[in-house]
């Protein structure tokens, strides 16, 4: 029997706060780039998992990727330019990502909706259109890590630097793609916003680590072509939220050392200062899990009681439960 839409599920103010990290897998499955259609499809999986965390009592705001999708847009509105360019002008990047926040997030408070009221759980979902102050001398603008849109061969990569003038890095054995600044976020303009709706409505928030904007003097904003990483957006938002867990939702069910060697090892619970040890020793991917472990250092550094957890989509309730994915903590 469905809840009628007057109702909504009463909140424990005890309840267990959470801010969940959504990885790509979790917006399309790997491979070809999905269409719309087929991404949801994967969307509306990702929130089953999601409304069963929500059942289970927690507290919940939904921080989301957009790295393809935003990749994908900037090709789409080159090619288009290119083509016609008196009547479609390139849309600024700025603008993409807001473009991405805005379909996905529609995507996931939809598909989150559903699948809550099909377990009798009317509690409302909002997407919050988020803006991120970063500094304007983040070295981040001088040296691009942050990967973006589709995977190319060596050879397309080499053609694609040397025709659009983009950076291009290889990216974990899996191919080149192109790679833009990736500043740290300063300040989420809305967070006022997020705060009220918290103890009503399931908010996603800061997606694609929201939209980089840079504060002037005179207190206005301006857009900047940037990617701020998501995991590191959703550790601001966790700090600033001061919620209890930090759930960093990835591909793997572990955080590992030697990854992909034969003496790869899963990491259940480490420390802070064994997280830094495993990063100086470059064990995380620079563009892949390393700024997921950085994200659970900052949140563990900053709330000493609480933890940091990293792991896989289809273990996030059993890792909030039971103990399963890797777990970072200040000692």
């Amino acid at each position: 029997m469905m809840v009628p839409h007057s109702l909504h599920a009463e909140r424990d103010e005890h309840a267990t706060k959470v801010v969940i990290a959504l990885g790509g897998n979790a917006l399309m499955e790997a491979g070809t780039p999905p269409t719309a259609e087929e991404q949801l499809k994967v969307v509306k999986k990702t929130c089953e998992n999601l409304a069963d965390i929500s059942c289970s009592g927690y507290e919940m705001a939904v921080v989301h990727g957009n790295g393809p999708q935003v990749g994908r847009l900037v090709l789409q509105q080159e090619i288009a330019a290119a083509e016609q360019p008196d009547q479609l002008p390139a849309i600024p990047f700025d603008c993409c990502g807001a473009m991405t926040e805005g379909y996905i997030g529609y995507q996931i408070q939809q598909s989150l909706r559903d699948a809550l009221r099909n377990r009798n759980r009317n509690v409302p979902v909002v997407t919050l259109v988020t803006q991120v102050v970063v500094d304007k001398d983040d070295p981040a603008f001088e040296k691009p890590t942050k990967p973006i849109g589709r995977f190319y061969n060596a050879e397309d990569a080499k053609k694609m630097a040397e025709e659009k003038g983009w950076t291009m890095k290889e990216d974990s054995g899996r191919g080149w793609r192109r790679v833009v600044p990736s500043p740290k976020p300063k300040r989420i303009v809305e967070l006022d916003s997020v705060k009220r709706l918290w103890d009503t409505t399931i908010v996603v928030t800061a997606g694609g680590g929201g939209i980089p904007v840079i504060e002037n003097m005179d207190g206005s904003l301006t857009g900047v072509a940037a990617v701020i990483d998501k995991d590191l957006a959703a550790e601001r938002l966790a700090e600033d939220m001061e919620t209890d867990i930090l759930l960093i939702l990835t591909e793997v069910e572990n955080v590992y050392i030697n990854f992909g060697k034969p003496d790869q090892r899963a990491l259940s619970h480490i420390t802070v200062a064994e997280a830094i040890k495993y990063m100086e020793e470059k064990q995380f991917g620079a563009g892949s899990m390393e700024p997921k472990v950085m994200a659970a250092i900052k949140f563990a550094r900053r709330f000493p009681g609480k933890k940091a957890i990293i792991t896989s989509l289809a273990k996030a309730k059993d890792a909030l439960e039971n103990g399963a994915g890797t777990v970072i903590t200040m000692a």
